[in-house]
């Protein structure tokens, strides 16, 4: 146990959730239900309007509407409001870009004529004394997403007849280092084309998830933190500086304002990843924040991604509550909320009429607890980031973050790990201050402390350092851990059900441990490998493969 060193706790106050009934008849979302209310950030609405023409988005800490009614032009959405999603910027001239993913032999002047005709379209014709279209906006998203990604993917291109005979015949190395950089090129002019024919001064452009860090779900614990954070090799090619290939740069890159990484989720529980979806989002901003000084704005989705048999299910409350609220903890200065056009409109062929939209009122809950506390984002403030997300990740630890202002820390909390129920103590350090904080299953916490008020440092965690080594393995693993105290220890390996398919009883000692699994009569896949006593548990994951 510990004890306070002072009389009062240093807590300031909590935004504790409303008390208020999610919408349960489909088609709807019920804004009034919360008070109106703002925060410094860029936040951008582009889900359903289901019926409103009251910008009620606006009202309820959004920054900017992207799916505008005509009714609300003008009046209720000034163009300083708007954030215009333009898709299929590569699409619809049937060109070796849209089909193949290639940057050659495109004819560019189709597409430069396709790109002017959508420029006057948005702008109605409106120009400058210039010649430059006047859009109506004040932030522009491009969506291009036609590139290959990976060195495999790319030298397939070497049997595609749309690819010149001469880079065909190129060496591996040297063809990769050919497509890298005209596919380059082509993703700037199309960035060069607009800035040219629009008068682009009051906006901020950018495209969908081209970021320098550029990853998927499963990835994200194979590299280490440092590795991810200053290896050039993690940068992706499209916004790498190729007359010095150690930063980000290049001339797509400078042509971007901000950068929007994708953070959608994957996995539902009882999926074992199901609960590293907030690790995973607070990687994207972390990890772009460690390579680039441009803003970081991650688009988040209220749906499961469709890759993964979740698809089109909402996601739960608390991980829509805690999307809202902890990008902004790891440096995030925006949040695109994004949905597929069409769930809401009668004429589109993916219609949803029977969708209840309680996760949006989620998310609206957690930005409005968020402006609690909106003007400790305002003016000279600290974050305080004490393990990288993608270390809480690989450990399966909880989740806290921190603002500091003045003499007041803004502390956020969420065990996305925890079962229903059960209670998680998370230790907090700042300095000279020090909480306990309790969290019930995954509610997700959020109040502010005095700094003044000092505090004795509890207890060490029942176990810590744990680790899986080798891993990958092939049939056998050493896991370390250190114990806090000497007792039995149960060592157990659960599968992406929750199964416990290997498990061991251990006498640990107290300090450093180390213990033998064999893993040669598991299939091959993604584990957790789970150390646990009567005084905590620790979990850390482990994949098993063919070599």
């Amino acid at each position: 146990m510990w004890l306070v060193c002072v009389a009062a706790w240093g807590q300031d106050r909590c935004a504790h959730p409303l008390s208020y009934t999610p919408v349960s008849a489909p088609g709807r979302i019920d804004w009034d239900k919360f008070p109106t209310f703002k925060l410094p950030f860029t936040i951008v609405y582009g889900g359903p309007r289901l019926g409103d023409v009251q910008a009620k988005p606006l009202q309820h800490g959004f920054s900017h509407i992207s799916t505008v009614q005509e009714a609300e032009f003008g009046s209720l959405v000034q163009p300083q409001q708007r954030a215009i999603e333009w898709s299929g910027f590569a699409f619809g001239l049937n060109q070796p870009w849209e089909t193949a993913e290639s940057p050659w032999n495109n004819d560019l002047n189709a597409y430069r004529t396709r790109w002017d005709r959508w420029l006057h379209d948005a702008s109605g014709g409106v120009r400058n004394a210039a010649g430059q279209y006047l859009l109506p906006t004040d932030i522009l998203m491009v969506d291009y997403e036609r590139i290959h990604e990976t060195d495999t993917r790319i030298l397939r291109l070497k049997t595609d007849p749309t690819t010149p005979a001469a880079y065909r015949s190129l060496p591996d190395d040297q063809f990769l280092l050919r497509y890298k950089k005209d596919i380059t090129a082509l993703y700037a002019e199309g960035l060069r084309f607009i800035r040219e024919r629009a008068d682009l001064s009051r906006i901020r452009m950018s495209t969908y998830s081209d970021t320098p860090i550029l990853n998927t779900f499963v990835n994200v614990v194979g590299n280490s933190w440092t590795d991810w954070s200053t290896n050039p090799n993690r940068v992706h090619y499209l916004l790498k500086d190729t007359t010095s290939f150690a930063r980000v740069g290049g001339p797509f890159y400078e042509r971007l304002d901000y950068v929007g990484p994708s953070g959608y989720y994957y996995y539902d529980y009882p999926s074992a990843l199901a609960p590293d979806y907030l690790a995973y989002l607070l990687f994207q901003v972390e990890a772009n924040r460690a390579w680039t000084n441009k803003p970081v704005m991650p688009f988040v989705w209220m749906r499961f991604h469709d890759c993964c048999g979740n698809y089109p299910r909402f996601i739960r409350p608390e991980m829509a509550e805690a999307t809202a609220i902890f990008p902004f903890f790891s440096g995030a200065k925006g949040l695109w909320l994004w949905e597929v056009p069409g769930f809401d409109n009668p004429q589109s062929n993916i219609y949803r009429p029977n969708d209840v939209y309680a996760a949006y009122e989620s998310f609206v809950h957690g930005l409005y607890r968020l402006s609690r506390f909106a003007d400790m984002f305002e003016g000279d403030y600290q974050l305080v980031i004490p393990k990288p997300a993608r270390d809480l990740m690989d450990a399966r630890e909880p989740v806290w973050r921190g603002v500091v202002k003045g003499q007041n820390l803004l502390i956020a909390a969420h065990n996305p790990y925890a079962a229903d129920g059960a209670t998680t103590t998370v230790s907090v350090r700042y300095g000279n201050f020090s909480r306990d904080i309790v969290l019930t299953g995954r509610q997700v916490y959020l109040c502010q402390f005095n700094l003044a008020a000092v505090t004795a440092l509890p207890d060490a965690p029942a176990f810590s350092e744990l680790s899986v080594s080798p891993n990958p393995t092939t049939d056998w693993t050493t896991v370390t851990f250190s114990a806090a105290k000497a007792g039995e220890v149960q060592l157990q390996v659960v599968n992406l059900l929750g199964q416990v398919v290997a498990e061991k009883a251990v006498r640990a000692r107290t300090g450093v441990n180390k213990h033998l699994l064999k893993l040669n009569q598991l299939p091959i896949g993604i584990y957790i490998v789970q150390v646990s006593n009567g005084q905590g548990r620790a979990e850390t994951r482990l994949i098993k493969s063919d070599e």
